[in-house]
């Protein structure tokens, strides 16, 4: 796969709740193209607790160290294929460790600093998914339909789930890693949950989808596109959604088709 197949757009837009309560917004993302021996598109959001006082600051720096170890793995030769889940859960003790060091240095606690964390790794024939707390990765399984490859943790209640802080989440996080070609997938945070899945069902819901992806594979250039990103945005925030859902929302869309189809705009009517 050449590197420069890759389409990507991406954004993480406050919630009205958080305008409300003139608190930032505590959703962050990460994406990256690895060049190695193999090309490798790191796609990673993540969902700052709303109760933790800094929580943005977690969830920042939970996508960034999570980046960086996959591209010290990849940039040291290492094949995809060969990513383990006990080497990944040594990295989530490394991050976790990492916030922990900075919650005592400021006199605070790791729980100040709690988030979930997804990530998906796609090779030109593998693909890598990592998942800590709600939110969901999804990846299309056909010409219409799409599948989420985890679906979300929750806890008892559904607006609860874990955190990379909770020691228990280092043991039951989410692992995946196998021969894949995928072509197209998505990740998003919890705060688009209720729009994307069906709960009842346990499914995507694939209109969505399927409306959004004809402009990024219609993209002239490879690439992150930021102006279709800031239309991204703009839509998260539009009445429609907004009416719908007062959470923080991230969104990471990445395709390796091209069209020539050039549609209107990027999100559904």
């Amino acid at each position: 796969m050449a590197p420069e197949l890759w389409r990507t757009i991406a954004t993480s837009v406050a919630g009205t709740s958080h305008a409300k309560n003139q608190t930032p917004c505590q959703d962050a993302h990460l994406w990256t193209l690895i060049e190695g021996p193999e090309d490798v598109l790191v796609l990673a959001a993540s969902d700052g607790a709303g109760s933790a006082s800094h929580s943005e600051e977690g969830s920042k720096l939970a996508c960034q160290e999570l980046v960086a170890r996959f591209r010290c793995f990849v940039e040291s030769g290492k094949a995809l294929a060969s990513l383990e889940r006990n080497t990944v859960q040594s990295w989530l003790e490394e991050i976790a460790a990492l916030i922990k060091a900075e919650a005592q240095s400021r006199q605070l606690a790791s729980r100040d600093f709690a988030c979930t964390l997804l990530a998906a790794a796609i090779s030109p024939t593998h693909a890598a998914y990592v998942q800590i707390g709600d939110g969901a990765i999804v990846v299309r399984s056909g010409e219409l339909e799409w599948a989420y490859v985890f679906w979300p943790q929750h806890g008892e209640y559904i607006n609860t789930t874990v955190f990379l802080t909770d020691p228990t989440a280092l043991k039951n996080f989410q692992f995946e890693c196998a021969e894949d070609e995928v072509k197209e997938l998505a990740v998003f945070t919890d705060g688009l949950e209720a729009l994307l899945l069906h709960y009842a069902s346990q499914t995507v819901h694939s209109p969505f989808f399927n409306a959004m992806f004809p402009a990024l594979r219609a993209l002239p250039e490879s690439g992150h596109s930021i102006p279709l990103s800031m239309k991204l945005a703009e839509y998260l925030e539009s009445p429609a959604i907004c009416s719908r859902t007062d959470d923080d929302k991230t969104l990471l869309l990445a395709s390796r088709w091209q069209t020539q189809q050039q549609p209107d705009a990027c999100c559904p009517k």
